[in-house]
């Protein structure tokens, strides 16, 4: 069991605007290696006539929780379509600092109160639970991470989920894919289109660094190794996983091996339970309303 080595990455996003102030940066001061940028699927806004079939209004709403960059353009277009003035006591929850920046883009900054997290979605939860009170609208992609909905029910937020987008499939077969030692991935649907794009025969050798259970997940089934997992205690971000990859000693490479399997095995696990926690409680939800249900026909029938 030998470490790659690993010169030419692959990372399935858009490159970033300004590269000296990127996170990226590092990898390519410190290991001399060489990125390549390729967003790895395409992002369809939701029509407006399709949203209105979900009757949602977004002046029913106080708050707005943002996770992404799409998800602001696709409020804020969203708003424009329907024709609606977003009030200016809106308050906006984001994710990270930088989607809080970016809001200036539709918004006058100092006027809104905007609140944002560090890294992680329970992050953004501290500020969201002293603000119990609003009316929170969550825009989002139609393959959103189920944990954050998850997350909200059980601190009882009042929200309500709105799609507002979608990813779709993007072909991938102008890469050559020979040229890479590294694939960085982040999204389920990212991982489709590198599986339809390119045969099982040549990614074989290639170092898998991936974002999230989901992402992790959706390359097991693709019969594909992850080898650089992301979150974890240690490397919160994929790019301090790939560092940690990186400056690894060949010696211990198996050592490594075996403790990010581990992790994975563990996330996993962690999300087999989580699931089956929210299905025992939406048993327990349904056997609540029916007995209910029961109960008050009981009492129409005494009547």
């Amino acid at each position: 069991m030998e470490k790659k080595e690993v010169k030419n990455i692959l990372i399935s996003q858009p490159a970033p605007v300004d590269m000296e102030k990127s996170q990226y940066k590092v990898l390519i001061d410190k290991y001399g290696v060489n990125l390549t940028f390729e967003k790895f699927f395409n992002v369809v806004g939701v029509s407006n006539r399709e949203f209105r079939t979900k009757r949602i209004s977004l002046l029913d709403y106080t708050a707005v929780i943002l996770t992404s960059k799409l998800a602001v353009d696709n409020y804020f277009r969203m708003a424009k379509e329907l024709r609606i003035k977003v009030p200016e006591t809106m308050k906006y929850f984001c994710l990270a600092e930088g989607i809080a920046n970016y809001l200036q883009n539709y918004i006058q900054y100092r006027k809104r109160k905007i609140f944002f997290g560090k890294i992680t979605f329970k992050d953004l939860m501290e500020s969201i639970s002293r603000h119990k009170d609003e009316k929170y609208l969550f825009p989002c992609a139609e393959d959103a991470n189920v944990e954050n909905f998850q997350i909200l029910e059980k601190a009882k937020v009042n929200y309500k989920k709105a799609v507002m987008y979608r990813s779709e499939p993007k072909d991938l077969k102008h890469i050559d894919i020979s040229k890479f030692d590294m694939v960085a991935v982040f999204t389920p649907i990212g991982v489709k289109s590198f599986v339809k794009s390119f045969p099982k025969t040549k990614i074989n050798d290639l170092v898998f660094a991936a974002f999230g259970p989901t992402t992790q997940q959706a390359l097991r089934n693709a019969r594909i190794k992850v080898l650089v997992p992301a979150p974890s205690p240690k490397c919160p971000s994929l790019v301090m996983a790939m560092e940690n990859y990186l400056a690894l000693n060949p010696e211990d490479y198996p050592k490594y091996v075996a403790e990010r399997e581990e992790e994975v095995i563990a996330a996993a696990a962690r999300k087999r339970e989580e699931a089956a926690k929210a299905l025992a409680k939406a048993k327990r939800d349904a056997a609540r309303a029916k007995a209910a249900e029961k109960l008050k026909e009981m009492a129409a029938k005494e009547k």
